[in-house]
């Protein structure tokens, strides 16, 4: 398998540090804020990456972050923390801002057919990974101490910027957006590793420690979460290009410094997805997510479909023409595949030699579109049915668009989630003891046909 490399700006064959096992980090959300579809472009990105190595027969450990504390809006160290200042324009404690947008998250996550990691780590949950960390960057001179906080010195590295083409001018304050003075660093280029109460005074998630009340660098979430899993050795690291600096500058500085050997192989990152006027972001005003796709009556998958037909290195722009246009190509797609007859004698060889088209595609650096292109050559084919049928079920398990499920079912699917729904908040009603709430659910779901069988293992439902 080749994939490209971030860190050698080439593409090379993948290695992984161990024979046959791959350890697998992708920098998860902050979740002060609805993650928009582009931010979700990134994620199918990575969701593809990790099934194409599982159907390689790799056995993959993936790891993924949830940034609830310390990501500030700032490169350099100034400005609120995002966290804290979402939670203070919605007046809602932090972790509440954090339990609901990550809920919204994996709904939108699971709408997309993405593969939720073996191990999702909220960063305010490994406080103790970071302070060890942190002390033993400050034992051997990495790191120091000024005004209350805890900083990275970059000078003491000869490759700071090995990741991106930067340069240490870049960062003088006014040249680059984002970067402004801050008086107690050596140096400009210097990153916060934690800050105190002299920082930040209204922070409301703070951790003793022996630099002080208060909380950790972004940066240093991302470093002890993927060593906490995936030990010394990473084999690679995911994100989207805004995040490979500083963020991932940063992780490797202080990663390398505290191992004292190089840290991540291979590090992969997805292109944006761009709207007319530029990059996706969730400053130019509403959030455009795959949960309101949906409202406006697309197919989350369609969605999908329209970010695989583009390589993961490239530029995606969106549009409503052309998310229509990637619908009706979907839509014709399906009808194709699902127009099958399971006939034909079975030939294992013709099988193999397909798959093993498809296993080139994936193996070119995931180049999907080809691999979709090979499927519409499939369709075409005179291979038999039932050939057809059982290679599309086992490409599916890359591409994961669904593609032989029938649109019934699918339905039925998504039926039976909003029953589950109503159920959790049935229970909830009656933990509060609202059984009111309770009573009017248990009888509007009884109007739908749905009857709750209360038992022991739970409520269980069924259709009437």
């Amino acid at each position: 398998m080749k994939l490209y490399n971030t860190l050698t700006r080439t593409i090379e064959e993948f290695v992984p540090y161990e024979e046959g096992k791959v350890t697998f980090y992708t920098c998860g959300p902050t979740v002060y804020h609805d993650q928009h579809i582009g931010n979700m472009r990134n994620y199918i990105g990575h969701d593809i990456l990790d099934k194409t190595l599982r159907y390689l027969g790799y056995d993959v450990l993936r790891v993924m972050n949830i940034t609830d504390v310390g990501h500030l809006t700032s490169d350099s160290d100034s400005g609120d923390d995002k966290m804290v200042k979402s939670a203070k324009e919605q007046h809602k404690s932090v972790m509440d801002i954090a339990h609901y947008y990550t809920e919204q998250f994996f709904n939108d996550f699971k709408l997309l057919n993405n593969r939720v990691p073996e191990v999702v780590a909220p960063a305010t949950d490994y406080i103790a990974d970071y302070i060890k960390i942190i002390q033993k960057l400050l034992d051997t001179g990495y790191a120091y101490q000024a005004g209350g906080n805890v900083y990275f010195d970059v000078s003491k590295l000869k490759d700071y910027y090995q990741l991106t083409n930067h340069k240490e001018d870049e960062m003088v304050v006014g040249v680059r957006e984002g970067v402004s003075f801050d008086e107690n660093k050596r140096n400009q280029a210097d990153f916060a590793l934690w800050f105190t109460k002299s920082k930040f005074d209204d922070q409301e998630l703070k951790w003793e420690s022996p630099f002080g009340l208060g909380y950790p660098g972004w940066h240093m979430e991302c470093s002890g979460i993927s060593m906490h899993y995936c030990g010394e050795h990473l084999d690679i690291h995911g994100g989207g290009v805004d995040n490979i600096f500083p963020h991932h500058t940063n992780e490797i500085a202080q990663s390398e410094a505290y191992l004292g050997h190089p840290w991540c192989h291979y590090w992969f990152h997805n292109e944006h997805l761009m709207d007319e006027s530029g990059k996706m972001s969730k400053s130019k005003g509403a959030t455009l997510t795959v949960s309101l796709l949906k409202e406006k009556g697309y197919d989350p998958l369609a969605y999908r479909f329209m970010c695989l037909n583009s390589h993961y290195r490239k530029q995606i722009v969106f549009s409503y023409e052309n998310l229509e246009n990637a619908t009706k190509a979907f839509v014709k797609l399906k009808n194709k595949i699902q127009a099958l007859k399971p006939e034909g004698s079975y030939d294992s060889g013709l099988f193999h030699e397909w798959d093993q088209k498809f296993i080139a595609c994936l193996e070119d650096d995931l180049n999907i579109p080809n691999a979709l292109t090979l499927l519409y050559d499939l369709l075409k084919s005179e291979v038999a049915g039932n050939i057809k049928i059982q290679l599309i079920e086992q490409w599916d398990q890359v591409f994961s668009l669904d593609l032989l499920k029938k649109d019934d079912e699918a339905e039925e699917e998504t039926l039976d989630e909003e029953i589950l729904k109503q159920i959790e908040r049935r229970n909830q009603a009656k933990k509060e003891k609202n059984f009111a709430l309770a009573d009017e659910i248990r009888e509007e779901l009884l109007k739908q046909g749905i009857r709750l069988i209360d038992g022991r293992e739970g409520t269980k439902f069924e259709r009437i």
